[in-house]
C-alpha cells in the first residue's frame, strides 16, 4: 500500500485544468511517483492516455443516493468524495484536490498530510470567501444559515452558520478514518431534504463540528480563493503569496469559485482592475541567478549578505538573498533582509512581499509584521494597524504602541489611540517620541491644554527635537494661551537664524519671521523631514500646437473647506477645448454637496487615499499630466513625499500655503504684486508667477442672499459697533489682541466678535480682555455653522478686523463677498499680505494700513464714521459683480495664460522662469 494518494475529477472542459495540477505534482520530486486517481466524468480517448501516461489511474464516480432528475456531471464527483476509500482502495492517505487546483510548495501537501495522519482528518477553511460575489456581496454567514437550514434543520443552522465554511475542495483523511461514513450518512440525510451544490460542503463540516471526531484545520496557506484578491508575487516568479494575514506562501492554488473560462490557465489571475498578470509558477531557480559559495552554508551567506547592506550595498545584498532563497527558500532571515534592501532601493512592492514571504516561513517574526505595517500606513492604514497589532502580540514595545497610537488617531479612533499612547508611555516614560505622539492624539481629541502639557514633556526630555517646541506653541496658539508665547517665538526664530533644528514651516508665518527666515525654515523642513525620493521615469508627453494640456490639482480638501470653497468654479470654467481637468484627491470623503461637486467639476476625479507614490506616479502616467498643481503645501494632511516624485513635467505650487515650499521639485509659484514682489524671488525655490490682479480664486456660487439672524439671536448687543474677526484661534497673538482691546477702550460700548474655538480658547480670551481693562462680557463668540448660515451673519458686522502676521485668506474674501468691509495691515511676506491683496483686487485699498498703530487709529476712525462704512459697503456690494477678485473667468483665462506659457518655456526646452501674466 502506498503512502498516500492524490484524487481529483475532471471532464473534458476541466482537462486543461487536469494537466495543470498534474504537471505542477510531477514537477516535485516528492511528487514524481505519487499515484493520481482521477475520477472520470467525461473525459475524451486522448485525454485518457495523456493521463494514463503521466501514471493517472481512471475511476468512474459513485454515489448511494438516487437522482429523480438530471445532475450535472461535476455534482457525481462532488456526492463521490465520502466514498473515496473504495475509488482509491490501495493508500493509506486520500488527498483530494479539486481539478482547478496548482501544486507551488510542496510543504502544504506534507501539512496535510501530517494533520491527516495526526487527527485522521486535515483541512482548510476559507472557501466562503470564494462564494460571496455569486451573492452580491450580502453577508455570507446569511447564506450559511439558509444553507444548513435547507439541508438539515434551524437547530443545526442556528448552531454552524458562524463558523467559516470548511473546503472540500482541498483535504486529506486516512483510509480507515471513521469521518468518511459519517460525512456519507449525513449527505444522504441532506439530498433527502433538498438538492445543492454545497450539500456534500455543509454535511461533512457538520460532521466535523458536532460528530466527536478529532480534525485537524490548517491554515489557509494549503488553499488559495482566488475571488478575495490577486496575491503578491515573489520577484522571481517562483512564489504566490497570500495578501492577507497571515502572509504565508501558497502551497495550493485553488481557483475556487472562479468563472471556467478564466481557469484554464491555472497560472493566470484576474488583477483588480479587470487585467490579467501571468506567474510562471516553476519550482526551480531562474537561470542566472547568483548562487552562495560552494560549500557556504546558507547562515554564512546571509552573513555576507548583512555585511554588504551595512556596506551601503542593497543591491548586492539583495542579490546575495535573492540566492540563498533560490537555493534554499525556507530562510526567514533572507526574506526579511531582502525587504528591508528592497525598502532602501525604493522597491516598496517587492519589500512588501519579502516582508510577507519572511512572516510566513517565521510566523513570530515580529519585525517583519512592523515593517510591513510601515509600508502599508498611507495605502492600507486599517490593515497596518491590524500588523503592528499582531507585532505587539509578539513583543511588547513602546515603539509600536506609539505608531499604534498614530495609526489609530488617523483611522480617527481617538479613544483607542490614546489608550494604546497610554500603554507606550507606561512602558517607557522617557520617550520624547511618545510623548509627542500622545500629544498629537491629545490634539485631534480637543483636549488642547492636556496636548500642550505632552509638547512640553516631550521637548523636555529631547531639547533638540525642536519639532515639539513648535507643537505646543501651536496648541497654546489654538487655545490662546500665550503665557510663553514671547519667549517661544524668540527661541523658535533663533532655531531658524543659527539652523539649530527643524521649525514647521506653517509655524514660522505665525510668529512674525522675515521671507529670509520662512525660506530657510522651508527649505531645511524639507531636507530634513521629506529628504529626496526617486523622481517617477521621464515620461515625454508632447502637446501639439494649441492641443489640450492635462492639468492635475493635487490636494487633500476636496470636501467641505475653505479650498474647496474658494476653488470649485475654476475647476468646472476650465476651457475645455484647450485643457483636460483632473481632481487628484487624498483626503477624506465627507459626503457632501460640495464633494459632489467637486467630483462633478473635474474631467476625471482620483480618489487616492490609499495609493502609494509609486501608484499616484503611475497613474499621472497614465493620464498623461503635463502640469500638476498642489493646493496643500506645507498644511495639515499634506503629503510632500508625492512631489518629490516629479509625478509631471511642471509642477506648481498654489493657493494652500502662503509662502515658499522649499523645495526643488517645484518649478512655480503662484502670486500676484502684492504678496510676492518681484524683489521676494530670492527667498523662493521656484519661480514667481504673478496674477494680474489677485493671486486668489473665488467662488461665484458662494451663497450671498441667507436670511440675516437678528443681533440678539447672535448674542450682539443691539446698540453699538460690531467688529468681527473669524478667524482660526492659531492666527491670534498677544499683541494683535492688545491692540484689538486698546480699539474696545476707546469706543465703549462696542464689542467683538469671534469665532468659537472651545472652552479653553474662550475662557483664556475673556481673562486677556480683563487684564486689558475690558468687561469680557464684550466679547461674543459665534458658533460654527454651514457656510450659508455663516456667511449670513456677516452682515450684523460694522467692520472686519484682519489678523496679523497671517493675515485672512478665505475668511477675508467671505466678508468682502458679503459687503463687509476689512481692516489689515500689510507685512512683508506672502502670508501677511493676504488681505491686503484682496482688498485692492476688491475695490478697497482705503482699508489697508502699514502698522499697528496706524490700524488702531483707522479702527477708532472709521467706527465713528459709519457714513463712510456705509460707502465702503456699497461699493463691495456693486463689485460681487465687477471686481476682479470676484471675476472667476477673468481669474480662469489669466491662469490658463499662465499655464500656457509654463507649458511653451518647457517645451521649448527652456527652464522655468518669473514671469507676470498679462490680464485677458
Amino acid at each position: 500500500m502506498h503512502p498516500f494518494a492524490i484524487a481529483t475529477a475532471g471532464d473534458g472542459a476541466y482537462f486543461p485544468l487536469l494537466q495543470g495540477l498534474v504537471r505542477s505534482i510531477r514537477a516535485f520530486p516528492q511528487g514524481a511517483g505519487v499515484p493520481i486517481v482521477v475520477l472520470d466524468l467525461g473525459l475524451g480517448t486522448e485525454e485518457r492516455r495523456w493521463l494514463t501516461h503521466e501514471g493517472a489511474r481512471l475511476a468512474v464516480p459513485g454515489w448511494d443516493h438516487p437522482f429523480d432528475r438530471p445532475m450535472p456531471e461535476y455534482f457525481k464527483a462532488m456526492v463521490s468524495r465520502p466514498h473515496l476509500p473504495s475509488h482509491v482502495p490501495d493508500a493509506a492517505i486520500i488527498l483530494w484536490l479539486d481539478a482547478d487546483c496548482w501544486v507551488q510548495d510542496w510543504s502544504a501537501i506534507e501539512l496535510l498530510l501530517a494533520g491527516a495522519a495526526a487527527t485522521g482528518f486535515a483541512i482548510v477553511p476559507e472557501l466562503d470567501r470564494a462564494y460571496t460575489p455569486f451573492y452580491d456581496g450580502a453577508p455570507y454567514a446569511h447564506h450559511l444559515h439558509d444553507w444548513y437550514k435547507a439541508c438539515f434543520d434551524e437547530a443545526t443552522a442556528r448552531r454552524l452558520f458562524a463558523y467559516p465554511l470548511l473546503n472540500c475542495g482541498v483535504f486529506a483523511a486516512r483510509r480507515d478514518a471513521p469521518h468518511w461514513a459519517l460525512w456519507a450518512r449525513l449527505l444522504a440525510d441532506s439530498l433527502r431534504r433538498t438538492v445543492l451544490f454545497v450539500s456534500e460542503q455543509v454535511a461533512l463540516n457538520l460532521a466535523l463540528r458536532t460528530g466527536g471526531l478529532p480534525f485537524s484545520q490548517l491554515p489557509a496557506r494549503c488553499n488559495w480563493i482566488c475571488f478575495r484578491a490577486t496575491p503578491f508575487s515573489s520577484v522571481d516568479g517562483r512564489l504566490l503569496l497570500e495578501p492577507e494575514l497571515p502572509h504565508a506562501p501558497l502551497g495550493i492554488l485553488h481557483l475556487a469559485g472562479y468563472p471556467l473560462p478564466r481557469k484554464q490557465d491555472p497560472r493566470t489571475l484576474s488583477t483588480p482592475g479587470g487585467g490579467t498578470v501571468t506567474r510562471p509558477l516553476s519550482h526551480g531557480p531562474p537561470a542566472g541567478t547568483p548562487a552562495p559559495r560552494p560549500g557556504e552554508r546558507p547562515e554564512e551567506a546571509l552573513g555576507r549578505a548583512f555585511a554588504l547592506y551595512q556596506q551601503g550595498k542593497p543591491e548586492e545584498s539583495g542579490a546575495l538573498c535573492r540566492a540563498i532563497l533560490a537555493a534554499s527558500p525556507d530562510q526567514p532571515a533572507a526574506a526579511f533582509l531582502l525587504g528591508v534592501a528592497d525598502f532602501s532601493l525604493g522597491r516598496l512592492e517587492e519589500s512588501r512581499r519579502h516582508f510577507a514571504l519572511a512572516i510566513a516561513l517565521q510566523p513570530d517574526l515580529g519585525d517583519a509584521f512592523n515593517n510591513l505595517a510601515l509600508l502599508e500606513r498611507n495605502a492600507r492604514p486599517r490593515l497596518a494597524s491590524t500588523l503592528t497589532k499582531r507585532a505587539l502580540r509578539l513583543q511588547p514595545d513602546a515603539l509600536l504602541f506609539t505608531r499604534l497610537g498614530t495609526l489609530l488617531r488617523d483611522e480617527r479612533r481617538g479613544g483607542e489611540a490614546l489608550d494604546a499612547h497610554r500603554r507606550a508611555l507606561a512602558l517607557q516614560p522617557d520617550s520624547a517620541e511618545a510623548w509627542r505622539e500622545s500629544a498629537h492624539s491629545l490634539r485631534a481629541a480637543k483636549r488642547l491644554a492636556k496636548a500642550v502639557q505632552g509638547y512640553d514633556h516631550a521637548h523636555r526630555l529631547a531639547p533638540e527635537r525642536t519639532e515639539s517646541l513648535c507643537d505646543r506653541l501651536f496648541a497654546s496658539l489654538s487655545i490662546c494661551d500665550w503665557r510663553t508665547h514671547e519667549e517661544t517665538c524668540r527661541r523658535l526664530v533663533e532655531v531658524i537664524d543659527r539652523d539649530q533644528g527643524i521649525v514647521l514651516p506653517l509655524l514660522s508665518l505665525l510668529i512674525g519671521t522675515s521671507p529670509a527666515q520662512q525660506d530657510r525654515a522651508a527649505r531645511h523642513f524639507h531636507r530634513a523631514i521629506v529628504g529626496p525620493a526617486s523622481a517617477a521615469p521621464a515620461v515625454r508627453r508632447p502637446v501639439s500646437p494649441g492641443g489640450r494640456l492635462n492639468v492635475a490639482y493635487l490636494s487633500a480638501d476636496f470636501h467641505e473647506h475653505a479650498t474647496a470653497h474658494l476653488t470649485a468654479e475654476l475647476f468646472e470654467l476650465h476651457d475645455r477645448t484647450r485643457f483636460a481637468v483632473f481632481g487628484y484627491s487624498y483626503g477624506e470623503d465627507d459626503g457632501s454637496p460640495m464633494r459632489r461637486r467637486l467630483e462633478a467639476g473635474f474631467d476625471r476625479f482620483r480618489d487616492l487615499r490609499h495609493a502609494d507614490p509609486d501608484d499616484v506616479a503611475a497613474l499621472c502616467a497614465e493620464d498623461g499630466i503635463h502640469i500638476l498643481v498642489d493646493l496643500k503645501g506645507h498644511t495639515q494632511n499634506a503629503r510632500l513625499a508625492l512631489l518629490a516624485r516629479r509625478l509631471a513635467p511642471i509642477q506648481v505650487a498654489y493657493l494652500g500655503y502662503p509662502g515658499t515650499l522649499g523645495a526643488d521639485p517645484m518649478d512655480y509659484a503662484i502670486g500676484d504684486r502684492i504678496v510676492t514682489p518681484p524683489e521676494q524671488q530670492p527667498f523662493y525655490r521656484e519661480r514667481l508667477v504673478r496674477m494680474p490682479d489677485s493671486y486668489q480664486v473665488n467662488d461665484r456660487r458662494r451663497p450671498a442672499d441667507a436670511p440675516v439672524p437678528t443681533r440678539a439671536a447672535c448674542g450682539l448687543p443691539a446698540e453699538g459697533v460690531v467688529f468681527c474677526a473669524f478667524h482660526a484661534a492659531f492666527k491670534l497673538t498677544p499683541a494683535l489682541f492688545g491692540l484689538w482691546m486698546r480699539v474696545l477702550k476707546r469706543l465703549p460700548g462696542s464689542a467683538l466678535w469671534l469665532l468659537e474655538a472651545g472652552r479653553d480658547a474662550s475662557a483664556n480670551l475673556r481673562m486677556e480682555a480683563a487684564r486689558h481693562g475690558v468687561e469680557p462680557a464684550r466679547l461674543v463668540f459665534a458658533a460654527h455653522r454651514p457656510q450659508a448660515e455663516h456667511l449670513a451673519r456677516y452682515r450684523l458686522a460694522d467692520l472686519a478686523l484682519d489678523s496679523f502676521p497671517y493675515t485672512g485668506h478665505t475668511t477675508t474674501s467671505d466678508a468682502l463677498w458679503m459687503g463687509v468691509p476689512v481692516l489689515t495691515t500689510q507685512g512683508e511676506t506672502f502670508a501677511s499680505s493676504v488681505a491686503a491683496s484682496l482688498l485692492h483686487a476688491a475695490g478697497l485699498p482705503e482699508t489697508v494700513t502699514r502698522s499697528f498703530a496706524e490700524y488702531e487709529e483707522r479702527a477708532v476712525r472709521l467706527a465713528g464714521e459709519p457714513a463712510t462704512l456705509a460707502a465702503y459697503r456699497r461699493r463691495l456690494e456693486a463689485g460681487r459683480t465687477t471686481a476682479p477678485l470676484f471675476d472667476t473667468p477673468r481669474f480662469t483665462r489669466n491662469l490658463e495664460s499662465a499655464y500656457r506659457t509654463m507649458w511653451d518655456r518647457h517645451a521649448a526646452g527652456l527652464p522655468p522662469e518669473a514671469f507676470t501674466v498679462e490680464p485677458s
